[in-house]
């Protein structure tokens, strides 16, 4: 029979080399009878040790980011809970025994579902909106002020402003202007509170045109997506935020940019491939349109860190803000999403029901 002793169960730190830390980063008492064994394969949330380990179950966390994909297949037949942003087809076969995945972000698209043994159940976890509302409402700002090319400018030594070159157009303002949304979820619902403070009128199209809309938000005008011309013609910004499906994939094609206005600007902070890439940079190329900002690319980034091949068609444009999607990598999102993860392991723990379950 097992001790009913009250156990230490420590969260260890793993070197680059798959060692376990002589010490432990923390360590605390549980009287319960099985510990839940977790498996941390991922980067960012690797970083937040201390956040997750606010568990009262005696939890062992084991943080394998730096581990090679052997020692990861190694380890998970005798793990019970993990914790990543992706996993193969050949972990999920090499986890019966997994009892939980918990995706560390929202998205759960890299994770082999019907790989899954029967019962293993996916977790994800949200708060991210309004980081990227407060990116969205950043690049707008940029774009309509012309800070690229006025901050190259100042850079290369030249002081060009209205008051002494008449070539240098005023910039604009948002208020007064028209933003529209592809997409009304989460993150399109706060891009409307920050564009709505700042006095700009918000249109959006989604799924269920006649879906419930916030309280606190009012807007101009909702459609389906069989009305997206609509939007695209009435509106200065333009923000994607609708989620990739076969539906939706290049649903910004070159039609669809010959329908925004030429002083529109694009901003991308949901998938790469919802934009037809090509006809982008025609449209940027001929000045159909004022700008854009892309924070999610087509192609992933290589393993040595460079940036996926599409980011260079798009350098040399004073007109576009280039970021590697990180558009919702503030501090506060992870640590609430930590939070939520320590959490759902202890309902796991006690058999409580699970938060935010997918799969």
């Amino acid at each position: 029979m097992r001790s009913t002793q009250p156990r230490r169960h420590r969260l260890y730190a793993e070197s680059a080399t798959g060692i376990r830390a002589a010490e432990p980063a923390l360590v605390i008492d549980s009287p319960t009878l099985a510990p839940l064994r977790v498996l941390l394969t991922d980067n960012i949330m690797s970083r937040f040790a201390t956040e997750l380990n606010q568990t009262d179950s005696g939890t062992e966390w084991t943080i394998a980011n730096t581990w090679s994909e052997q020692q990861i297949l190694a380890a998970l037949p005798d793990t019970d809970v993990l914790v990543c942003s992706s996993m193969s087809s050949q972990m999920a076969v090499r986890a019966p025994g997994l009892r939980l995945v918990h995706v560390t972000g929202a998205g759960y698209d890299k994770i082999p579902l019907a790989d899954l043994a029967p019962g293993t159940r996916v977790s994800n976890t949200f708060h991210h909106g309004e980081a990227i509302a407060e990116h969205v409402i950043m690049t707008a700002l940029m774009l309509s002020r012309r800070v690229i090319p006025v901050d190259r400018d100042m850079r290369a030594g030249r002081w060009r402003t209205v008051a002494n070159d008449l070539t240098v157009p005023f910039h604009g303002t948002l208020r007064g202007r028209t933003l529209g949304l592809l997409g009304f979820g989460g993150i399109g619902q706060e891009v409307a509170r920050l564009a709505s403070a700042l006095g700009m009128r918000v249109r959006a199209v989604r799924y269920n045109p006649a879906g419930a809309v916030p309280g606190d938000l009012t807007l101009d005008w909702v459609g389906g997506l069989d009305d997206l011309p609509e939007l695209l013609g009435s509106s200065d910004v333009v923000v994607v935020t609708v989620p990739l499906s076969e539906a939706t994939r290049g649903v910004i094609d070159a039609r669809a940019l010959r329908q925004m206005r030429p002083t529109g600007i694009l901003i991308n902070v949901a998938r790469g491939p919802l934009i037809d890439e090509d006809a982008l940079v025609d449209a940027l190329t001929e000045k159909r349109i004022a700008g854009a900002a892309l924070d999610v690319w087509w192609g992933a980034p290589s393993g040595d860190g460079a940036a996926p091949a599409a980011v260079a068609r798009f350098a040399d444009f004073d007109t576009v803000v280039l970021t590697p999607h990180y558009s919702g990598h503030a501090l506060r999102t992870f640590q609430l999403r930590a939070a939520d993860i320590a959490a759902n392991v202890d309902n796991l723990a006690h058999g409580r029901p699970l938060a935010r379950v997918v799969h």
